[in-house]
C-alpha cells in the first residue's frame, strides 16, 4: 500500500478501508462527498489531528493519500473486513452508520463508527473537511504477480498515490513520473529500454467527471490528446487505451456505461472507427468483451503468446 509516498506493509490480520474527507451540513446531510477536493496539504494536517482517536480493541493509523483521500488502517486480534461501507456514495444523505456483515465482524463494526464518531468531532470548525467517509473495508489480497503470470518486466507510472500502490501489489515496478501526463510521458521514454510493460495511468479525466464538470473533462482529454504523439513515437508492439469505468460529467459519479477501448498493433484488423469516444466505440470492430480478455489481447498482438486459445 502506498499512501502519500508512504509505503506501507499490511501485515495479513490488518484492516484497511478507503476514506474520504467530505462536507456535511448542520443537519448532517452531505453536501460534497470529496469536501471540494481539499490540498493535499490540508488533508495531511488533519490525519495527523485523526492520528490522536484511541478505540479500545484495535490501533488506529490513519494515512493521507491525496487531496480529500486517506487509508483508515485498523491492526488488532479478531478483526474482519466484513463491512458495510459509511459513503452512501452521493450528496443529499447522512453518512451510512458501518454495519457488520457477519457475526465475527461485530467487534470491528464497533470500532469503525467509534472511530468516525470521533473524528466528526475532531473535525467540527475543519469545514469543508468536516467528517469522514469510508467504504472498501479489506485485508490485503493474496493475487499472483504479474511477472509470474505473463513472464513479464512490468512498470508504471502514475499520479496517484492509489493507483502506485495497486500496481505495487500485482508485482510492477514503480517508476518516478512528475505531475502532468507529460512528465509521465518523459519518464516512459527514460526507462523505455528497461522494461517490457508498461500501466500509464491518467487520472483528470476521471476525476473532472466527479466533480461534474465536463468543459474541465473535455479539457483533460485534449491534454491526454496532445500528448499521444510523444507516446506513439516509441512505436509500441501493442497499445491500449482505455478506462477502469466510465464517469459521466452530467453525472459527477462512476457509471455502468461500457468504456471504450482501443488496440493499436501491427497485427491489429483495422475497424471502421475513426475516433475514440463511447459512442464510436460502439461500432468498433471487437464489440463488447470482459476486462479479463485486455492482457491476453494485449501478449497477442505483441507476439508474446506461443500459441493464442486451445
Amino acid at each position: 500500500m502506498e499512501a502519500l509516498g508512504i509505503d506501507l506493509e499490511l501485515k495479513p490480520d490488518d484492516i484497511a478501508a478507503r476514506g474520504n474527507f467530505c462536507t456535511v451540513d448542520t443537519e448532517g446531510i452531505i453536501t460534497d462527498r470529496r469536501a471540494g477536493r481539499i490540498p493535499t496539504e490540508k488533508s495531511t494536517k488533519l490525519c495527523r489531528s485523526l492520528n490522536n482517536i484511541a478505540v479500545d480493541g484495535a490501533e488506529i493509523s490513519v494515512l493521507p493519500v491525496k487531496e480529500h483521500r486517506f487509508v483508515l488502517i485498523l491492526r488488532g486480534e479478531a478483526l474482519s473486513p466484513e463491512l458495510a461501507d459509511s459513503d452512501p456514495q452521493q450528496v443529499g444523505l447522512a453518512p451510512e452508520k458501518v454495519e457488520a456483515l457477519s457475526p465475527q465482524a461485530q467487534k470491528t463494526a464497533r470500532i469503525a463508527n467509534e472511530f468516525v464518531f470521533q473524528a466528526r468531532s475532531l473535525l467540527q470548525g475543519e469545514g469543508p473537511a468536516n467528517m469522514v467517509l469510508l467504504r472498501g473495508f479489506s485485508r490485503r489480497p493474496d493475487i499472483p504477480p504479474i511477472p509470474e503470470i505473463y513472464r513479464l518486466q512490468p512498470a508504471a507510472i502514475a499520479i496517484y498515490p492509489m493507483y502506485r500502490g495497486l500496481a505495487r501489489l500485482v508485482g510492477m515496478h514503480v517508476l518516478p513520473g512528475g505531475e502532468s501526463i507529460t512528465e509521465q510521458l518523459n519518464s516512459l521514454h527514460r526507462y523505455y529500454a528497461d522494461y517490457d510493460f508498461f500501466f500509464v495511468h491518467f487520472k483528470s479525466t476521471d476525476a473532472r467527471g466527479e466533480d461534474g464538470d465536463f468543459r474541465a473533462k473535455v479539457q483533460a482529454i485534449e491534454e491526454l490528446d496532445n500528448a499521444l504523439p510523444s507516446l506513439l513515437s516509441l512505436d509500441p508492439e501493442a497499445l491500449i487505451i482505455t478506462g477502469d469505468h466510465s464517469t459521466p460529467a452530467t453525472l459527477a459519479m462512476h457509471s455502468w456505461h461500457p468504456v471504450p477501448f482501443m488496440l493499436k498493433s501491427k497485427w491489429c484488423r483495422p475497424d471502421d472507427v475513426t475516433e475514440f469516444s463511447e459512442r464510436a466505440c460502439l461500432a468498433g470492430g471487437m464489440g463488447r468483451f470482459p476486462a479479463t480478455e485486455i492482457m491476453p489481447l494485449a501478449m497477442a498482438n505483441a507476439l508474446k503468446l506461443d500459441k493464442f486459445g486451445a
